[in-house]
């Protein structure tokens, strides 16, 4: 959910052409030719801090907020959970404001060509690439979060059990998945504009402060009912707290969209911009301490990875949040989509020598192909893969991706290619790079390689 939005929409600013283009994502050998004046951004259209700060708390909230009681359960408790997020929030700001740096540096407004500029064409590459299977595992992830929460309001709906929910055949979760996709999704998906996506930030934001004022209210106000099952207070194993990185990861990831928030501020400065990231990580902190806090305390280690399926399917309050969630799901798909898409006709185009598409109908043809293939494969992997939380674990490395290693590189390569005399704060931060490249690159390794074993074992 975090890849979904556009420059001008965010500073307001109209377009004989909105939505058209993915400026987050895209490639240079994609039509760029909408760039914003860097004067005329400084002076009318630049972004406030207050704006910013709003931008990059609904680039980080998303779908990975339904997995974090299950996340806190996995690293063993609250004070574990707590002190874990703690320790990678720190990394995370300082990736935040190395991007910042490495953007001013190599002049660039895009994750992947600042990563490009710095490090060289073959990571540059590997970057893209990334950020397709990012976002074409996050589609997956939405896919699955449909199919839960349609799970349990067609339960509420016709006032059948939790046994119950696929005892006809309209009701069965791999067809309600299906249709919600191919009348609502695959249509929003195909089109060149994506001007909608304004409607889709602010349900987005409205969402998951529901689902967390929710989960609070319930924890304080359970219902009778309701039994936690055994509260851990210490991780069954080391590498047990590790698990729980990729949800962490994937629920702050918004570096990718980070590069052109800062790029698009009044001040495209460090010390505003490290404001900026902090607040909006204490914002973030907040919301996804709250949900997997009292959604752990509320279930202990019978809490489901998808939160919301925990509670019981007649509750009205859990209900709308519910709904809520499958708007904001149905709503965003098309746009991170969209972001995957235009990196890979970024790649194609790029591999073929080609500039900007000058032929409608080739245009046309790649991109419907496009979209058909991505989408249909997304939706038969979402119909067989059993919850959300398979698939966080995989994406959640790859998001550790995102937030250590790239960032580390490209501070190591701006360091580097400085030919000043190198003073010991130059020393301290190529350390900090190599330190979180190392960190980075352990956590995607043992995270992804964890999250194999479990599915070949079945557990």
């Amino acid at each position: 959910m975090a890849i979904n939005s556009d420059t001008a929409d965010w500073v307001g600013v109209g377009s004989e052409d909105p939505g058209e283009r993915a400026w987050l994502l895209q490639s240079p050998s994609v039509d760029s030719v909408r760039q914003l004046d860097p004067d005329r951004r400084k002076s009318e259209e630049g972004v406030s801090c207050v704006g910013a700060v709003f931008i990059v708390v609904n680039a980080a909230l998303g779908a990975g907020l339904l997995n974090f009681p299950a996340a806190f359960n996995m690293a063993g408790g609250v004070t574990a959970g707590i002190m874990l997020q703690t320790f990678m929030l720190t990394f995370i700001i300082t990736g935040l404001v190395v991007l910042g740096y490495c953007s001013q540096v190599s002049n660039e407004s895009t994750y992947q060509e600042v990563v490009r500029a710095s490090c060289g064409k073959v990571t540059g590459v590997l970057c893209e690439v990334a950020i397709v299977v990012y976002t074409f595992g996050t589609s997956i992830a939405f896919f699955i979060v449909i199919g839960d929460q349609l799970d349990r309001l067609m339960a509420a709906i016709y006032h059948e059990g939790e046994g119950d929910v696929n005892s006809n055949w309209y009701t069965d979760r791999k067809f309600t998945i299906v249709v919600t996709a191919v009348l609502v999704i695959l249509p929003l998906s195909i089109p060149k504009e994506i001007g909608f996506q304004k409607y889709a930030s602010t349900l987005s934001v409205i969402g998951t402060w529901y689902v967390t004022i929710v989960v609070i209210i319930k924890y304080i106000w359970p219902d009778k009912e309701s039994v936690p099952g055994y509260i851990p207070t210490s991780a069954s194993s080391w590498t047990a707290v590790f698990n729980a990185m990729p949800t962490i990861c994937f629920g702050f990831q918004c570096h990718v969209s980070a590069v052109p928030v800062f790029n698009s501020m009044k001040r495209s400065e460090l010390k505003p911009w490290g404001i900026v990231v902090t607040f909006s990580m204490l914002i973030c902190l907040f919301v996804y301490t709250g949900t997997g806090v009292c959604g752990f305390l509320s279930f202990g280690s019978n809490v489901s990875q998808d939160v919301l399926m925990s509670y019981p399917p007649d509750d009205i309050a859990v209900a709308i949040a519910r709904a809520f969630i499958i708007v904001c799901v149905v709503t965003s798909y098309p746009i991170l989509h969209f972001c995957g898409r235009a990196v890979i006709e970024g790649l194609w185009l790029r591999f073929q020598g080609e500039q900007v598409e000058v032929d409608v109908r080739r245009e046309q043809r790649r991109r419907v192909l496009q979209t058909l293939v991505w989408f249909s494969i997304t939706l038969i992997l979402a119909l067989f893969i059993p919850d959300i939380g398979r698939v966080i674990s995989l994406i959640g490395g790859l998001a550790a991706c995102f937030i250590f290693v790239f960032p580390g590189l490209c501070l190591i390569q701006a360091k580097l290619s400085e030919t000043e005399i190198r003073s010991p704060s130059w020393h301290v931060l190529v350390v900090y790079g190599v330190i979180t490249v190392i960190l980075g690159a352990f956590i995607f390794g043992l995270t992804t390689t964890n999250s194999i074993i479990q599915d070949i074992n079945g557990q």
